[in-house]
């Protein structure tokens, strides 16, 4: 009997008045823990972002595409993209956060669905084992394997470059794609690979090997440094492989999957001029989608915010940036490019 008085009156089972207001109090705070966690995990993307204040986007760092200043300004053809779904959801360029994917554990963020669009390659999708985990959503760049030559090289295609060494990093694409471009025309090439991105540059600039392979978008940066040596350099024509950078998102809201889709698609079909046949720019393909939340003049818009794809392109890529690559792959395919989106036929 004690011990049952003792049960009864312990501070977790007080039945006092007191005791029964701490008891409610606690009830009523686990019960709030579990509505605002059952509430943060079943609300939309779009109602998330719009709480938060902010569209967040994620990519590996490619020159042009996604980097960071000194000063923590995001820049790149990525980055304005994300701009352009912040201007489509929520009214300004400006409210985006950037993220970089540098190690396999900062992949969580796409496991984990921490950001709202990830800019990815399959070779990223597949190694990161991601395939069940996004929607492959439209193609923003076209980035591809090439090679450079110093200016004054005699080689004018790849293929002047059999028997000579060419720079490379170990575990990148390039080995094999250099591999598969050589043995197609039976010649031998001389492997040089590096596991320091560093190494690799300066042993090119003073030209301890004869070229140096990698994406073109890192090329392009790699040129910008001539090194002790001053060295000039130009990019070869051909490329050795090429594949898309797609603006992926997660599988859990197919309608956040569309209105970044339609905002991709806005930008490059803006790019159509207006001709008596077919409408151009914003008119090039409306997208009216109140059920998306989005209003009238959306497109509208982020057109004005950010530009059409070639605006992006030139001031990130292209003329108009440090790199000055040419569109390449990139032009629109009405020009004869490889970038289509839906236009009004």
């Amino acid at each position: 009997m004690p011990r049952s008085k003792k049960f009864l009156t312990s501070p977790l089972f007080d039945i006092s008045s007191k005791g029964c207001v701490r008891f409610l109090l606690v009830l009523l705070f686990l019960l709030g823990t579990y509505c605002s966690i059952s509430v943060a995990q079943s609300a939309s993307v779009v109602e998330r972002v719009k709480a938060r204040g902010v569209v967040r986007c994620g990519s590996t760092e490619r020159p042009g595409l996604a980097s960071a200043a000194r000063d923590g300004h995001w820049s790149g053809l990525n980055v304005d993209i994300c701009r352009a779904i912040a201007t489509a959801v929520l009214g300004s360029p400006n409210r985006i956060e950037y993220h970089l994917y540098e190690t396999p554990k900062d992949f969580d963020a796409v496991r984990h669905q921490q950001d709202d669009v990830y800019f990815l390659t399959g070779s990223e999708i597949d190694q990161q084992k991601l395939a069940g985990m996004v929607v492959p959503g439209p193609t923003v760049f076209v980035e591809s394997d090439a090679v450079m030559v110093a200016s004054t090289s005699r080689a004018r295609h790849v293929s002047d470059l059999a028997g000579d060494s060419i720079c490379f990093m170990i575990g990148s694409s390039v080995e094999r794609s250099l591999d598969a471009y050589f043995g197609a025309l039976h010649l031998n090439w001389f492997r040089r690979a590096f596991s320091e991105t560093g190494e690799m540059i300066d042993t090119y600039n003073v030209q301890n090997c004869h070229a140096i392979a990698d994406e073109i978008t890192s090329l392009a940066a790699i040129r910008l440094d001539p090194g002790v040596n001053r060295l000039s350099s130009r990019i070869l024509p051909e490329s050795l492989t090429v594949f898309p950078v797609i603006a992926a998102t997660g599988t859990d809201d197919a309608k956040w999957s569309a209105i970044v889709a339609w905002t991709v698609d806005t930008l490059i079909s803006a790019e159509r001029p207006e001709t008596q046949w077919y409408a151009g720019g914003a008119g090039a393909m409306p997208v009216v989608a109140p059920q998306l939340g989005l209003d009238q003049k959306w497109q509208r818009r982020v057109l004005a915010a950010v530009g059409n794809y070639d605006n992006i392109f030139e001031r990130n890529l292209g003329k108009g940036s440090p790199l000055k690559l040419e569109r390449g792959f990139n032009v629109n395919q009405f020009r004869g490019g490889l970038l289509l989106s839906p236009f009004l036929e």
